[in-house]
């Protein structure tokens, strides 16, 4: 049974500058972590020049493709018709990604195969979490 998906999709990357440009970014959803989405970006689209990636709740993305969602560091919005807006705030600025709409509909359904929305919590490992926790600082 498949329990790790990755999908590769092209973002526009709206720069302050007023040109576009499109990066390669890959979306990932590990049944390990059912509450979360990841989204990479490679070296060539950050400020340091190294692989960056931002890890959300699912849940964040699957409201923000219909109607603006999240108040926080990640914020997820229609865009237009055909298009999503995911916006990432940091202390060195604001990145801005639009996304195809019905690229990111499609990792969710594929991710809702391995977890069914709403039963996220059937694949907590809960002792293996406090065991973790309890162990302290290595």
């Amino acid at each position: 049974m498949i329990t790790v998906i990755e999908q590769a999709v092209q973002a526009r990357l709206v720069a302050t500058a007023p040109k576009v440009e499109t990066v390669p970014v890959t979306l990932c959803y590990d049944r390990a972590d059912p509450f979360a989405v990841r989204m990479a970006f490679p070296a060539l689209a950050t400020l340091e020049g190294v692989e960056v990636s931002w890890t959300f709740a699912r849940e964040l993305l699957m409201s923000g493709v219909r109607n603006p969602a999240g108040c926080g560091d990640v914020r997820v919005r229609p865009y237009d018709g055909d298009r999503t807006s995911i916006e990432f705030h940091a202390p060195e600025g604001v990145a801005i990604v639009l996304m195809t709409t019905a690229e990111l509909q499609r990792f969710l359904e594929r991710a809702a195969e391995i977890v069914i929305p709403g039963t996220e919590h059937l694949y907590l490992d809960l002792d293996h979490g406090l065991a973790e926790l309890m162990r302290g600082p290595h």
